[in-house]
């Protein structure tokens, strides 16, 4: 906000052009700078876990591809779904590597700046993430067969509870119009 002097010399605080509060800067909204740091957390997941059984690479222990390996390594300690790698799975993957990933980059940038368009956005990632990837992959590791059920759900909910849990966070986030006008 800017200042104005009056005719009696008093300062007072400026609405802006629209009447509307100006948003914060980034430093005053330290929510934002968590979201920033998981999203771009996020995008490297990305790229890492989601891109590979999208794209058809074979997760094994002799695979030439590093990033296929690492997720080998995860997905037969911990997450026998992912290593079976379903149909119905290479969707959600693929809308993680391919949607979801661009989504992160504009949201990132959208943080730092202070867009407050990007709250409908926000809200339409949040449930997707939640209703389209969390409840079907979490019931599969779950509740599902014996061969795609995860052996240890703590380690299991340490890796993913996260990419659920952080658009929940993001979702309450943007819940008013005008997200970065205020600190949560």
């Amino acid at each position: 906000m800017t200042t104005v002097t009056s005719k009696e010399g008093r300062v007072a605080d400026a609405p802006t052009a629209a009447g509307r509060a100006a948003n914060l800067p980034l430093r005053k909204r330290p929510i934002d700078i968590f979201f920033i740091v998981m999203f771009s957390l996020f995008s490297l997941t990305c790229i890492i876990s989601d891109a590979i059984p999208t794209l058809g690479i074979p997760q094994t222990a002799t695979t030439t591809n590093i990033l296929a390996q690492w997720n080998y390594t995860y997905s037969s300690q911990y997450d026998p779904l992912y290593m079976h790698e379903p149909l119905w799975l290479r969707f959600i993957t693929g809308t993680s590597a391919f949607v979801y990933l661009p989504f992160y980059i504009l949201l990132i940038v959208c943080l730092a700046k202070g867009f407050n368009w990007i709250q409908l956005f926000s809200v339409i990632y949040a449930t997707m993430i939640i209703s389209l990837t969390a409840i079907p992959i979490f019931g599969v590791e779950f509740f599902g067969p014996v061969g795609e059920r995860t052996p240890n759900p703590l380690v299991f909910l340490l890796y993913n509870g996260p990419y659920v849990l952080v658009p929940l966070l993001l979702l309450i986030r943007m819940r008013k119009p005008m997200p970065f006008t205020r600190r949560f």
